[in-house]
């Protein structure tokens, strides 16, 4: 099967009289426009509730008799024949979505995956060529970052009360089941909670605390007067019975939410009656979960036992969670309940890890022995973003999203997660001081929160430059692989970051330098600021007094700052105008050495102010001596329309400039180039001249 998914996406609103209209819309792979179901009037389709409940029992009836609903106008029906002919022309999968307007409860309660195919009569949804999933609106706009596929983990939770019979229940193999996740789960690590009195909701949300990937839970559960209950356990390994809203709440609150959720539990979708958008799973996806499965009713364990080791050994294979739904819906066919498995999944590219490299492996293999030259030699120059001290900071998506949440941004939902668009904001309806003083505040307040527990009491009044002190040793003493630290152990002679804090100082001091921090004074209310230059006209930059120059401002200054969108503008408008405003050293290094982008999003705000600013300096031309990295490129395939084609394109635009785009993490491309410099020989001294002649 050919790469890339073609997506159809099927929606569903209330007409007002009974009925419902449809909306097709299909596209191609490579292809970002919309064919949609088109005519003179909406298609219309109309649903018998009551016969379709007469036919519960019977799951290939009752799937025949939705399907005949569902395509009951032939525009839909050819539309949808169209579309699975088209797809199957390009020998690609077709990813079906399907959308349900809010308020219209009675459409969730619908048994959409017992539809079958209305030419054949078979089941339609158990066809690895045609991938299902139900999306579901989060309540929180945070983008999902995806994990490398080695970096995945997983919590698996067994709850077996030991007072089961007391409520009526059959007890729950413990033993049994956890071996069933650790053989589907494969390599995938696994922290289990599986002995008594493990399972409880404390217990669980300390695990999920740690980050993990991957939640999956088996326990009794019901849905009991339209609320949802798990059957968990007490510390003393009996009953707890915990109100599904409770953990969809403290889920909620969690920094970091797994990315798929997997609920071995009776009614986690519903149970057909009432409003299936209060049941737990629905309410996780509202939480923020990308991605849940749930069941639909009463599903037998000999179902869970046989769809549970398929689903997550194709999960393993390629990442993508609903052909892995697929495939385990096709392993139960014959069983009466195959249908109860439901996937919610608000995942674009329906993908929950990804594999870390370079586009071209070939290409990644020939260019590494050049930059490992170029970084022994001095003669590389790390540029470097926000997104690097993520897991000191946490995101600048999160800090948007507070201040958005904080200060009523009133704004697209969508620039809910942009810095510079909620600082705007700000900036306009508090002062134009105001976001940058709040940055300053909030960055002590989450240094004093995220490591509460290794600092002294009262570290949140401290100065935020002390804070950053200790945090930092710390961090480089835990993580090997501390990006800071080994960065700060090479021979560079020049530091260009756009980031505002001073970890990297911290880092260098760290590693036995003595760092020179200059700022761009790209505003005239800070042009009088003293430079580093005014004591020291002849300073130039060495590996052991390396200078590191923060591009947009720094925290000790705050006016320096260029944090909101027309700070951007200012910034970019001036440099073009003075380009003066950046040292000479800083101007050398970015036109002849090998250059390093590391902690960026590529279609940030801020990187594309520094690439294009950076693109127009003198000598540019020299770059393409070099071989140069964008180092880390975050992978959230989530964020963009069509993920493998905005990937192409930013491979091509780069190699218009002579820069290479590894694909991953932080912690991706550090243990890579740590790898790589371990494996390199150390550079050679020249020789002395006299030993070369002969005597």
């Amino acid at each position: 099967m050919a790469p890339g998914f073609a997506d159809l996406e099927i929606g569903l609103s209330r007409q007002g009289d009974g009925s419902y209209t449809v909306d097709l819309r299909y596209s191609q792979p490579d292809s970002a426009a919309d064919i949609r179901l088109a005519g003179a009037e909406p298609a219309i389709a109309s649903f018998d509730m009551d016969a379709l409940r007469s036919l519960e029992i019977d799951p290939p009836a009752y799937g025949k008799a939705l399907s005949a609903a569902f395509f009951a106008a032939p525009e839909v029906r050819t539309v949808f024949a169209q579309a699975y002919a088209s797809t199957q022309a390009l020998d690609v999968a077709m990813r079906v979505r399907l959308v349900i307007s809010p308020g219209i409860p009675e459409l969730h309660a619908l048994r959409w995956e017992t539809l079958r195919d209305p030419e054949t009569d078979q089941p339609l949804l158990t066809n690895e060529r045609l991938l299902f999933s139900r999306y579901l609106a989060a309540g929180d706009w945070r983008p999902v970052k995806l994990r490398a596929k080695g970096d995945l983990c997983a919590l698996v939770v067994v709850a077996s009360p030991s007072d089961l019979a007391r409520y009526r229940l059959a007890p729950i193999d413990a033993p049994a089941e956890l071996a069933r996740a650790r053989a589907g789960l494969g390599t995938i690590p696994i922290t289990a909670l599986a002995e008594p009195s493990q399972a409880t909701l404390a217990g669980i949300i300390d695990g999920l605390r740690t980050g993990v990937d991957i939640l999956y839970l088996v326990c009794h559960g019901a849905v009991i007067n339209g609320t949802p209950f798990l059957w968990l356990e007490n510390a003393d390994g009996t009953v707890a019975r915990v109100a599904g809203t409770e953990l969809a709440q403290r889920i909620r609150e969690l920094e970091q939410r797994p990315r798929l959720v997997m609920l071995a539990s009776c009614e986690s979708a519903g149970n057909g009656q009432g409003d299936i958008l209060s049941a737990l799973g629905p309410l996780l996806a509202e939480a923020g979960v990308p991605a849940v499965i749930a069941m639909q009713g009463k599903v037998s364990m000999e179902t869970i036992t046989a769809f549970t080791p398929t689903f997550f050994r194709e999960l393993i294979r390629d990442g993508q969670i609903d052909r892995a739904m697929s495939v385990a819906r096709g392993a139960v066919r014959e069983r009466p309940d195959s249908w109860m498995p439901v996937l919610f999944m608000r995942l674009r590219a329906g993908r929950i890890w990804y594999i870390p490299g370079f586009a071209d492996d070939k290409q990644a293999f020939e260019k590494w022995p050049a930059i490992v030259r170029s970084i022994k030699r001095g003669q590389a120059t790390p540029i470097i973003g926000a997104t690097l001290s993520e897991d000191t900071l946490g995101p600048p998506s999160a800090l948007a999203i507070r201040w958005a949440e904080r200060y009523n941004f009133p704004l697209a939902p969508h620039e809910r997660s942009e810095l510079h668009d909620v600082a705007q904001y700000l900036s306009v309806n508090q002062s134009p001081s105001f976001p940058r003083e709040e940055l300053i505040d909030e960055i002590r307040r989450s240094l004093s929160s995220r490591f509460a527990a290794d600092l002294a009491e009262g570290a949140e009044q401290s100065d935020v430059y002390d804070l950053l002190a200790v945090i930092s040793e710390i961090q480089r003493e835990r993580n090997p692989y501390d990006p800071y630290k080994i960065l700060a152990e090479q021979p560079f002679p020049v530091y260009v970051t756009t980031a505002y804090h001073s970890l990297l100082s911290e880092a260098v001091r760290g590693a036995g330098k003595e760092p020179m921090v200059e700022f761009c004074r790209w505003s005239p209310d800070i042009e009088k600021i003293p430079s580093i230059y005014d004591d020291e006209p002849r300073y130039l930059p060495s590996a052991e007094r390396p200078l590191i120059f923060h591009l947009f401002g720094i925290l000790s200054e705050p006016d320096s700052l260029v944090i909101t969108e027309d700070d951007y503008l200012d910034f970019l408008l001036r440099v073009f105008r003075t380009p003066d405003l950046i040292p000479l050293a800083v101007r050398e290094a970015l036109a002849d050495t090998a250059l390093l982008f590391l902690g960026y999003r590529v279609d940030g705000w801020d990187f594309r102010v520094l690439y294009r600013s950076l693109m127009q300096q003198e000598g540019r031309s020299r770059r393409s001596k070099y071989a140069n990295i964008a180092g880390q490129v975050s992978p959230d395939e989530d964020y963009f329309l069509l993920p493998a084609q905005a990937r192409r394109y930013f491979e091509r635009y780069f190699d218009e400039n002579d820069i290479t785009i590894f694909w991953g993490s932080v912690d991706d491309f550090a243990r890579e180039l740590v790898t790589q410099l371990t494996a390199a020989p150390a550079p050679q001294a020249a020789p002395e001249r006299a030993s070369l002649r002969r005597r």
